[in-house]
């Protein structure tokens, strides 16, 4: 597996490499830049900071599109909503036209459809790309060692013929899902995983230095084709790491 690493002291630390890592992949990005937004607590700092004067102010917003990695099958204002968390801390505080927001219908009745509906979405956004090609994909991981919604030992691990699929309940809350499959995930250009907490440790050892065990260990078959992928982690989730 190859990857990059770096260790900080806390998740601050984490959230302000990947806010200056988000401006200056823009600033080296010609064109619109595009982004696929994680879900859960851990880029929650992230967003905010984004949204702060001295990031806000350094990119221009009309040229960045957002969309969503994973989302919960949840109403959009639901306290569980990835879109919800997104929207309080960055979407709703950055001059970001409403038509660069590209949101997964977590509510959605037929959750089937809306994959295909997401993915004839990007597939638009990125006319003339076979698999199109994020600029920035920014993935969590977590103690069981999933990422986006990709679970272990779930069905949608084998999906390689669509870009986005339903997925299964795998952690709380338990709902059915919405997530990018591999095959898009391993398109993009640049992959920030954020991981931090000592409750991580064990299992983070595992994706960056064990045997390769993906069905397992879902984060470990994140391993973009062309792109590069950085692991961005605080001291207690690095603390069992050999290097």
């Amino acid at each position: 597996m190859s990857f990059q690493f770096a260790v900080f002291q806390d998740k601050t630390g984490i959230s302000e490499s990947a806010a200056y890592r988000f401006i200056a992949l823009f600033h080296q990005t010609k064109g619109l830049f595009r982004v696929a937004l994680a879900g859960g607590s851990t880029p929650t700092l992230l967003y905010t900071l984004l949204a702060e004067p001295r990031c806000r102010d350094s990119v221009d917003w009309t040229r960045i599109h957002l969309f969503f990695g994973d989302e919960r099958a949840v109403a959009p204002d639901a306290l569980d909503s990835n879109y919800r968390t997104a929207h309080e801390t960055l979407l709703s505080k950055v001059p970001l036209p409403a038509e660069n927001i590209h949101r997964l219908r977590g509510e959605s009745a037929d959750l089937d459809s809306e994959a295909s509906r997401y993915e004839a979405e990007i597939r638009t956004l990125f006319r003339g790309e076979t698999v199109p090609s994020f600029n920035l994909v920014l993935l969590g991981m977590g103690a069981d060692g999933h990422c986006a919604s990709l679970f272990p030992h779930k069905a949608s691990l084998s999906v390689h013929n669509r870009l986005v699929t339903p997925a299964e309940p795998g952690l709380h809350p338990f709902v059915p899902r919405l997530t990018f499959t591999y095959p898009l995930l391993n398109m993009a250009k640049q992959t920030l995983f954020l991981v931090s907490g000592a409750d991580k440790a064990e299992t983070l050892v595992q994706v960056l230095e064990g045997e390769p065990r993906p069905l397992d260990l879902p984060a470990q078959a994140v391993q973009p084709i062309h792109g590069k992928v950085t692991w961005l982690l605080d001291k207690s989730a690095a603390r069992q790491l050999s290097r």
